[in-house]
């Protein structure tokens, strides 16, 4: 039997820790399956979205290009945001504590709403100034600036349901999250050719079509999860009114939600620095590699659900002390990972000349595109275990050595190695540069990682 928790919300429910007992890989792949069915619909409504916008013609898919890194960057925040949340929520379900997951779940949504708002606004004062310094210019900078007009107004929307799927997923529940996110990629789908091209009476919108189909979804599905955390979970209570407690718990989540927010904007950093060096290849090459960097995400879609998982599950076996778990976990995850990634790249051998001829006819585009899928491919089993360990530090309440990790990763391993690959080889040593550094983190992170919890078990 799972530890049952003492404590029971105001209206009388009771609820307990689901993740302390029973079979180590059967409860992951449990959370992780519906997480994995909602990214799907996602990220494959996110690829229909880049082949909508490819119709509009090459000057649009290169702005798409360019909005990608900014793109990642706010989703960087909330995916922060909901690591923050899911680690103090988490370990406080493994101590048995139910009116605290309430009181940190309600006070996180309160913070995350006053972020969304500043870097909304932050984000769209500085839309010219900053695609201009990333190299985009005439048609290209028109484009992406009218994509990211529209697109800054759904971010609090995306900062806000990521910081309270965290929650969610902290007490074991991510059905609700896979049922979510395919409604959003569903109404995505469904709006996307009306307000693109002006089908059925609606406005033609272009991109800023493929924009608006975006902030439609995540409102009206944000509104339906927070009916879901307040009326089915009782998640929510009233934010506390008092500073000094109001303070204190948007400490405990930002103790590992600000580093997590490092560690995830480093990432689109790169990215930005990565596209400013292929479009000095010409807006052909920043087309392709748009189009590989839509698909990647779609051919990880299992790595991103396992690692959103590790966390939770992490974070309420250090609760219940039960570190032995957590141990077990890790290797699920270097099986998984590294299995999967041979598989992955088989596929790409195969099929990414394929995959890229979808999305464009122009040679140029097929080819960038797919020599991207064929190198890099070699690494997508590193990466997925480095997310998994960036996702175990963080629940275990150690966010230092998760941005550690991505700081190596990126900047003292990955930069250099990608300038250098360039002198020497172009386009192509860009991308070895890539599988290089996920190989040489992931080996160390997993020997990091297990001597961290050793440490727990003294």
């Amino acid at each position: 039997m799972a530890k049952q928790i003492k404590n029971e919300t105001s209206s009388g429910s009771s609820s307990h820790a689901t993740l302390i007992d029973g079979p180590v890989g059967r409860q992951l792949y449990t959370m992780a399956l519906p997480i994995m069915f909602g990214l799907m619909a996602l990220m494959t409504f996110n690829v229909v979205d880049t082949w909508f916008v490819a119709q509009l013609g090459e000057i649009p898919l290169a702005a798409l290009s360019f909005a990608f890194p900014a793109l990642m960057l706010m989703t960087s925040v909330a995916i922060g945001m909901g690591a923050g949340t899911a680690s103090a929520v988490s370990q406080a379900m493994g101590r048995g504590d139910q009116q605290r997951v309430q009181r940190l779940t309600s006070d996180a949504l309160m913070l995350a709403l006053l972020i969304s708002v500043l870097l909304t606004l932050i984000g769209y004062l500085s839309i010219e100034p900053v695609f201009g310094l990333m190299g985009a210019s005439g048609e290209v900078l028109t484009e992406v600036t009218r994509f990211m007009q529209v697109w800054y107004l759904g971010a609090p929307m995306l900062i806000l349901s990521l910081t309270g799927m965290g929650a969610l997923r902290a007490i074991g529940d991510s059905r609700f999250q896979g049922r979510n996110m395919v409604a959003a990629a569903v109404l995505n789908g469904l709006l996307d050719p009306l307000l693109i091209f002006g089908l059925a009476g609606f406005p033609r919108m272009e991109i800023q079509g493929a924009a608006m189909a975006t902030v439609l979804a995540r409102t009206i599905t944000l509104v339906i999860a927070l009916f879901y955390m307040r009326l089915k979970a009782r998640l929510l209570i009233m934010p506390s009114l008092k500073p000094g407690l109001l303070f204190a718990e948007w400490s405990i989540v930002l103790r590992v939600g600000l580093p997590a927010m490092l560690n995830n904007m480093i990432i689109p950093l790169s990215s930005a620095i990565v596209v400013s060096l292929v479009a000095q290849y010409g807006n052909t090459a920043v087309a392709g590699l748009g189009v590989a960097t839509r698909l990647e995400p779609l051919l990880m879609i299992a790595y991103f659900a396992l690692s959103s998982v590790m966390g939770p599950f992490c974070g309420q076996n250090l609760g219940a002390a039960r570190p032995k778990r957590i141990l077990k976990a890790i290797h699920v995850a270097l099986v998984f990972c590294l299995g999967g990634g041979l598989l992955l790249a088989l596929l790409m051998h195969l099929f990414a000349d394929t995959l890229a001829r979808l999305f464009s006819d122009n040679p140029e585009v097929v080819s960038v595109a797919a020599n991207y899928l064929h190198i890099v491919s070699l690494g997508f089993g590193a990466s997925g275990l480095v997310m998994a360990l960036n996702s175990s530090f963080n629940g275990m309440m150690k966010p230092l050595p998760a941005l550690l990790l991505t700081v190596l990763r990126v900047i003292v391993v990955f930069l250099p190695l990608a300038f250098l690959g360039r002198y020497l080889w172009g386009l192509q040593g860009l991308f070895v540069a890539t599988v290089i550094s996920n190989a040489l983190v992931a080996i160390g992170g997993y020997f990091w990682i297990r001597q961290s919890v050793h440490q727990f078990r003294r």
